[in-house]
This record gives structure tokens, sequence and C-alpha cells, in this order.
């Protein structure tokens, strides 16, 4: 197999003997481990790796985790660094996973790219972002908390859309906007029309990128059309920056046997909107962010779904889409496409809302059960946004086509 942006190779049954100082080869192992050539950092903000957002092992406690980096702390369930000031440069990251022999049964490696967050140059004009997902974007949680971050550091940045805080109400997008719809997915964004769009109650709502040029003619389909979109809302021209966090609809409900069906779907209308992006301006990055984790336990899933569905096939889904992204969509840098591993950052358990409950009906003792499977809490969206903010600030030294 060919290697890829994420390592994906194959395992070779041979021993290094004590001699050869090279190091060991990267397998995914049964684990199906995972990491990104890349981990985007920035002076004086937390860059996190859970480990659980890494691999897909049922029974992950049966094994050892153990990272090499020269920089930062392991601790129980993620390695865990705030690069100080002055602090920039790369520095090398392995994984490996051991079971109770103490043999590797995966290996991942990489580097930590730490960035300076000084802006010494700001740029002449706003850098201009799009932010295009499901729910996880309509909270507006990530979008505010990237905005935020601009404000503090002094890089100034506009985010483009027609949704955000109070557009529901009829109230106008401020400057914490986006295009993020509950429950959509890449194949909703290409393709679904309702004659409604760019404001007003999001159940009514078609994509905003679609259009027709008489509304009111019933034969005419609607067609994708960018350019019109950013003449209404970013001044006739295509953003810096296009951000893609979508996955969790598109695979919620597949089983094993239906889940390579509906990531090619997924992957069909994933490179139609990326076509569509670059057709207005190549030189758009675009950043397909790799879908995010489920809460830590299954508490969250009963909490929402009953016994509809369990942690477990959500996370089997969600890592054959992380699988599969890796393959069709890393290596495309120099065409402007990035995958963006803001999945690492997050937290499965303390990074999602809980609360405190009797354990049972007979008893006055309380437990803390999470309760929502796939939407973080406040203080998860917020890494959400340190992972994508540094991602973003990993350009400022490239020139760029304004």
């Amino acid at each position: 197999m060919k290697r890829t942006a994420l390592f994906l190779i194959t395992f070779s049954t041979g021993f290094a003997s004590a001699q050869d100082q090279a190091e060991p080869a990267d397998f995914p192992g049964k684990a199906r481990l995972l990491l990104p050539p890349v981990i985007h950092a920035l002076e004086g903000l937390e860059t996190n790796l859970y480990f659980d957002n890494s691999f897909l092992l049922l029974n992950p406690d049966s094994f050892a985790v153990d990272v090499n980096c020269p920089k930062g702390a392991q601790q129980n369930e993620r390695w865990t660094w705030t690069p100080e000031a002055g602090a920039t440069g790369e520095f090398p990251l392995s994984l490996e996973l051991l079971d109770d022999d103490n043999r590797s049964v995966a290996r991942a490696s990489g580097v930590v790219r730490v960035h300076q967050r000084e802006v010494v140059s700001p740029p002449e004009m706003p850098r201009t972002l799009l932010i295009i997902g499901d729910s996880l974007t309509a909270a507006s949680a990530y979008p505010a908390r990237i905005v935020e971050l601009a404000k503090e550091d002094g890089w100034p940045l506009e985010l483009i859309g027609t949704r955000g805080p109070g557009v529901e109400e009829g109230n106008p997008p401020g400057e914490v906007c986006h295009e993020g719809y509950g429950g959509w997915t890449a194949e909703r964004f290409a393709t679904h029309f309702t004659g409604k769009a760019r404001g007003g109650p999001y159940r009514e709502c078609g994509s905003p990128f679609l259009y027709k040029d008489n509304a009111e003619d019933p034969n005419e389909s609607p067609r994708l059309d960018f350019a019109r979109y950013c003449t209404e809302f970013n001044g006739g021209k295509g953003p810096d920056f296009v951000t893609i966090l979508l996955g969790c609809n598109d695979t919620f409900r597949a089983t094993d046997e239906t889940i390579e069906e509906r990531i090619d779907v997924f992957e069909k209308h994933t490179e139609t909107l990326l076509s569509m992006i670059h057709a207005l301006r190549p030189e758009t990055r675009i950043g397909l962010v790799l879908p995010m984790p489920p809460a830590g336990t299954q508490d969250a899933f009963g909490a929402n779904y009953g016994s509809g569905q369990t942690r477990w096939q959500y996370r089997r889904n969600r890592h054959r889409l992380v699988e599969r992204m890796t393959l069709a969509f890393s290596d495309r840098e120099k065409d402007g496409i990035h995958l963006v591993p803001a999945h690492l950052n997050l937290d499965p358990v303390h990074g999602f809302p809980a609360a405190s409950v009797p354990a049972h009906a007979r008893t006055e003792t309380s437990v803390e059960r999470l309760n929502n499977g796939v939407h973080p809490s406040s203080e998860g969206y917020r890494q959400i946004g340190d992972a994508l903010y540094a991602w973003l600030r990993s350009f400022d030294q490239e020139k760029r086509t304004q």
C-alpha cells in the first residue's frame, strides 16, 4: 500500500537489531492507529493529542500508550503541551501502543510544528474565512472562538456567512457568521434546493450555494454558483480560507455493511464542493476538518438516542471515514486542499456536556453522566476553535496573491 499522509503503511514482521539506530517503522496494526504528519501549534495555546481519538479499540485500557516527544507531557488520556514564547520549530512525536507482553501492536509518528503567535506583519486586508458545517458549526461556538483568538492577537480576520447567532430569529448575521446547518450532509450542501436560502429558519433553507436565475420557473434546474454567493457576501472575491466540517450525519446510521457506500456518497459531494470553491479562486485554502470523536461513554448516546445507536458503532463509522478521507484527500496541499486534524485536540470526556444524576432509582448516590453523544460542550468547542486557529495561522509567513 502506498504510504499516505497519515501513515497507513504495511507492517513488516522483521525486527531491528539492537545496533540499528533507525526509527522503527510506523504501522496502524489492529488498532488502526492514525496520526497526521503535522500537528500545528501556536505559542501560548494548548495543543493536545487525545489518544482515544487516534485509534479504534473496543477496550483501549488493555494497551499501554507510549509517547516519545522532546516537548510536552504524556498524561493518562493525552499528550499535551502549551508552547512557550520562542518555541517555534518542528518537534518529532511518535505514539506506540503496547500489549501486556510489552510488544508493539501499533505505531505512528509525525511532527508538532509550532508557529509564532505574534502578528509581526499584519496583512493589508483582513483574511476572509468561510466556515461550512453541520450542527457543530451551527452552534457558532468554535467560529466564535476563532474570532476571539484573532482579536486577541491582532490578526485581521472577517468571517463570511448567512447563519449565526440571532439569524434564526430574523436578525442579520453578525461578526460570528458561517454556513452551519443542523443535520446537514455534504450531499445536502451540493444538491438541496427549496427556493429559500441565505436567511430565515434553517429548516426551511436550501443550500446557500444553489441558485436559479428565475426562482418562479419550475422547469429551471438550480445550479451551484459560488461566484454569485461571494458577490453577495464577500465583495465578489473568493475567500482566503474555507473550512468544511461534515461527515457526522453522512455516516451516522451506517452499519459495517453500508459504511463504504455512505462514504462514497460523502466523497462524491465533497469533491463537488471543492471544485465549486476553487472554480472561483484556485488560491483559496480549503481545510477539510477530520470528523470529531463522540463523547467518551455510552451514557451520552443513551441520553440522546435511547437504544437506537451505540457509541461503538458510531466510532467505527467515524474512524472508517477518517481513514477514507485520508486516502482520498491527503497529499493535495499543492492544490489548496488540506486535512485538518482538529479531532485530536477535543477531550471526549471533559469536552462534552454532562450532568450529575442519581446512579439509579433506589439510591441517593449521584454520578456524573455524559449526556450528548456528538455535540461538545462550550469547552470542547473552544478546543476545536484552538486547533483550527493554529492551522489558519500556519500560513502567516507565506506570500499570498491578494
